[in-house]
């Protein structure tokens, strides 16, 4: 009853988010209902101490991020400089390369440091400016963004420094640059594939006679007037070209020279430099980006008090959406039958552990939603098992940590995954409507490229 359960319970989660149902209520009723079926297992213990600690936890580390990311997105639309690099970049590559010119944005931007969530943030404005001015339908917008934001510049570039790319590395002894020609081939495999995709998509959709459609304000929206003056290109752009260069600076040479001994006492977690630097710098990049944003487009603004509180306020949902995934997949992965599956997928290709890690990672990232985690969990397990049979057979051990990180980039994308569920949250859509094309290009997609990448590492390239 216990595998039964989780199968039950994460296809009632995925029917039901694609439904419309919010996964506020969602995660912890299935998740509990996971446990019910388990038997043995205590409810109400479960709820306060997994899901709820797993939740908070997420709110605790992250909340910081969502809130400065949304409140950026929306000074970066009400101030006009959203609309005005959307103009430019139409300017550049023409209306019909719309989509091209939103799928690039998000992927200098994570492929620079930021996170996919703030780019989100960030780039939405930008990008729904642009969709409405080409008359693309916006309901391909979500698609355009997963695509730049979580897909090659997360798990296939070389040198990325998404987190995806980093956990692999003390279980292979690789860095970040591991298996670099295999991991741009997939990467252009994602972005060509998922590019022409979406083109198709939005030619048939005109065809059609559909547009850009009817849509509501979501609280990430410009509140600018249609006959406003915009600022210059380089005034509008300055502040996102911070955040990626401040994020650097902070990141490689200020905060790793920084006495921070004190972090290792109680008070402040226990924890060290390293584990924070990521977040402090990103805090601290962010906010100087959103003063620069303000600053340079102050006229612009009806109400630059209300600017930033529509943006806190759009922080909430999105940063709490998230929480819950991340509490599920914890209270899943805390239940006996999830060692059944976790041993079941990794045991798939005994023999061949390129195949079995890219099985365990896709499996374990869609059963917890998160990309992250379902590799930890499988590293976690067999991590050093994958590395000697590698080593006994001659693998590299680049080949490895790729296709780890290009595997968790795969099923992760499922419908209850946090980041997708966030990204309908800021553009105001629903699975059903959007979720079809981010299937597309963040599954189907990347895992193609993924088979792709084992198949030429097997052949010795």
């Amino acid at each position: 009853m216990g595998l039964f359960g989780i199968i039950l319970s994460l296809c009632l989660l995925m029917y039901l988010a694609y439904r419309g149902i919010n996964v506020l209520i969602l995660a912890p009723l299935l998740a509990l209902l996971a446990v019910l079926l388990a038997g043995g297992v205590p409810v109400l213990g479960t709820y306060t101490q997994v899901f709820m600690k797993s939740l908070g936890g997420y709110i605790i580390t992250y909340f910081p991020l969502f809130l400065l990311g949304a409140i950026f997105g929306k000074v970066m639309a009400d101030g006009g400089a959203a609309r005005a690099i959307a103009e430019r970049i139409v300017d550049w590559t023409g209306k019909s390369r719309a989509i091209l010119a939103v799928v690039l944005a998000c992927g200098v931007l994570t492929y620079g440091g930021v996170s996919l969530f703030v780019v989100a943030f960030a780039i939405y404005p930008i990008a729904n400016a642009l969709f409405r001015r080409s008359d693309i339908p916006k309901r391909l917008l979500p698609a355009a963004i997963a695509l730049g934001s979580f897909t090659f510049t997360m798990t296939a570039f070389p040198g990325t420094p998404a987190i995806q790319n980093a956990i692999p590395m003390p279980y292979f002894g690789t860095n970040v640059f591991a298996a670099p020609v295999l991991g741009t081939l997939a990467g252009l495999v994602m972005l060509a594939g998922g590019t022409y995709w979406l083109h198709r998509r939005a030619v048939a959709a005109n065809a059609r006679g559909e547009g850009y459609g009817d849509h509501g304000a979501t609280s990430a929206d410009s509140t600018l007037p249609e006959d406003a003056k915009l600022p210059g290109f380089a005034a509008a752009i300055t502040p996102v070209v911070a955040v990626i260069v401040l994020n650097a600076i902070f990141t490689y040479l200020i905060i790793p020279n920084m006495s921070a001994a004190y972090l290792a006492e109680p008070r402040y977690g226990a924890t060290s430099l390293t584990k924070v630097a990521g977040i402090w710098a990103i805090i601290v990049s962010l906010s100087v980006a959103i003063l620069l944003a303000i600053a340079l487009n102050w006229n612009r603004f009806a109400d630059v008090k209300e600017t930033i509180n529509a943006g806190t306020m759009g922080s909430l949902l999105p940063v709490f959406n998230t929480a819950s995934e991340v509490g599920y997949g914890a209270v899943i992965a805390s239940l006996p039958a999830f060692t059944l599956i976790r041993d079941g997928v990794l045991g798939l290709f005994p023999h061949n552990p390129v195949a079995s890690l890219a099985v365990a990672v896709n499996v374990l990232a869609g059963i917890t939603g998160s990309a992250s985690g379902g590799m930890s969990i499988a590293l976690a397990a067999l991590g050093d098992q994958f590395a000697q049979m590698g080593q006994a057979q001659g693998i590299s051990m680049g080949l490895l940590h790729r296709v780890t990180a290009l595997s968790s980039g795969g099923f992760d994308a499922l419908p209850h995954n946090g980041a997708v569920i966030t990204l309908l949250a800021i553009t105001g859509l629903t699975h059903k409507k959007s979720y079809g094309d981010i299937f597309v290009v963040a599954v189907a997609i990347p895992v193609l490229a993924t088979i792709m990448v084992i198949v030429l590492g097997s052949l010795g390239l």
